[in-house]
Parts: structure tokens; sequence; C-alpha cells
């Protein structure tokens, strides 16, 4: 039999409501939003009942997929599902970092509220938005945000799917040669450039916010977003420099598989990552934690 692998959503996949049933059926998950709410006073007050625009900014997205992950993480855990490895995407890479054992639960919870903060302000200087590209090659896709000063390739998912971000004046003309070229891009739900180089200034003070806290060695295994490897002794400069740059996570899909994953279950509100994780290799079974809690129930 091979490996369980929880693989953790990024920004996008949030929707009002989210967690809510999870809060009022798992003592666990319940746990995980009154540690948030301590920290940040009505963060789970946001997951049921913020509007979906609340939900959209960045310094409010994150803390609030970060408690809802958790909390899905935790009652898995409770029910004695423990994944061999674990990888998350982009801030998801935090509640990975968190259930590997890096950080504690309070730990982690405050730092993704400063790196929601920090990212928040970086998008806020420029008009920036991110798309996501499908039908092209990465080549194609390359060659295309060439042409463009201020246009960036930033998350190589699957197949025949790229993430960019950019300026927003040139997205617009940026979009226009996709279509051209036979492709199309897809407006994300994100106020942001992410992950190229309008976020360096988030990164470099997120290395310092994370040199501040007690940083352990994972005790579950967790792949880097940056190297698409799992994480050995940088774990500061890999969590903090993967804001500024690309996530390579169809390499990482691929080489959770060649080191024995063949279940990867989705910790987070949407299908995102499952559709993804299929694309790349349908060989392997990908689920969300819902279809999970669902299988069970029938069993």
């Amino acid at each position: 039999m091979g490996k369980i692998a929880f693989v953790f959503s990024g920004q996008g996949d949030q929707f009002p409501g989210m967690g809510k049933s999870l809060e009022e059926t798992f003592k666990s998950a319940s746990a995980v939003y009154e540690m948030a709410d301590k920290i940040r006073p009505k963060t789970s007050y946001q997951c049921f009942y913020g509007t979906e625009d609340e939900l959209k900014e960045t310094k409010n997205t994150q803390p609030c997929l970060f408690a809802t992950e958790l909390a899905m993480a935790n009652v898995l855990i409770e029910k004695g599902i423990t994944p061999s490895c674990v990888a998350g995407f982009s801030l998801g890479e935090v509640v990975a970092a968190t259930v590997s054992g890096i950080f504690d639960s309070e730990t982690g919870f405050r730092l993704v509220c400063k790196r929601g903060e920090l990212m928040q302000r970086e998008s806020e200087k420029f008009d920036t938005s991110m798309a996501a590209v499908v039908k092209l090659t990465e080549e194609h896709v390359n060659e295309i945000c060439e042409k463009y000063s201020d246009v960036y390739p930033v998350n190589f998912n699957c197949p025949g799917q790229i993430s960019v971000s950019g300026l927003s004046e040139q997205m617009t003309d940026f979009a226009a040669d996709i279509k051209n070229a036979g492709g199309r891009a897809i407006p994300l739900k994100v106020k942001g450039a992410f992950h190229s180089p309008f976020m360096q200034k988030a990164s470099e003070d997120f290395e310092k916010e994370l040199k501040k806290v007690e940083v352990d060695k994972c005790k579950i295994t967790l792949y880097s977003n940056m190297t698409a490897k799992p994480y050995t002794e940088d774990i500061v400069y890999l969590l903090s420099n993967q804001i500024c740059n690309p996530v390579l996570w169809q390499k990482t899909i691929e080489n959770m598989i060649a080191d024995g994953v063949d279940t990867f279950i989705e910790i987070g509100p949407g299908k995102t990552l499952t559709n993804m994780i299929k694309k790349i290799n349908s060989d392997v079974k990908a689920i969300t934690v819902d279809e999970y809690l669902e299988e069970e129930k029938q069993c």
C-alpha cells in the first residue's frame, strides 16, 4: 500500500460559510477556531458569515483559510488518518508546515496573519492581478510573458495550466495574446501579483518574522513550493522566499508520487488541488476532505 499525503490549498477556494459544519460537528475543529479567535478576534465569524468581498482581502483570506484547513487536518488526524508527508500551495504551505511540526498551531496562525498583512500591503502599492492560463504549453506561456515588462509566470500547476501575475494594465493585452494563441486567461479570486517580484519586500519582512519564532525540525516530511523537494535545514529561507518565487506544484506532486504517495487528500474548502492532481497523474487517488468524510460515512 502506498503513502497518504495531505495537500493544503491556497487562496481562491475560500467561500462564506466555510468550516461552519465542521466546527459544529467536531471538537478538534472548534478548538482551532477558538484558538484563532483568541489571537485574531472574529476570525471564525469571517469564515462562517463574512462576505465574499471580505474574504477576498488577503489579510482576511490567509488567516481564515489557515484556521479552516488546520481544523480539517485535525479532524482527519483525530480519526486516525496520519499523513506520511504534506505539501501546501502558497499559503497552504504555512498550514502544512504547522501540521509537519515546524511550528505549534498558535505560532503558525500568528505567522500567517502577518504573512497576509505583508502581502496585502505590497499588493496595495500597485494595481496588479493574477490569471490562470489554460490550453497552452509552459514554453508558450513563458514566451508570451517575455513580451511584457511586468507579467510573470508564477504557478506551474499541472499540464496545460499556469498562473501568471502582473500589472493589471498589461494583463489585459496579455490575455488577448493568450486568446490569439489558442489559450484562455481566467482571472483569479485574489488581489495581488503573488509569487512575483512585486512581493519581494513582503518576502524580506516575512523572513524577519520567521527569525523571531522557534522553528523545529519536520516530524512529517514537508515538500517545498520553491524546490518541489522535501525541506531540509533551510526552513526560514524557503518559507519566506516562496512568497516572491514561483510555486512548482506539478513537480512537487510528481516528486511525491515518485516517493511512494498514491493517495492525496486535499485539505481546504474547495477541490482545486484535487483537480490538478488528477491532471498530473490519473493513476493516483485524489480526494477532498468532504469526499473522504462522506466515504467514511458510507463504510
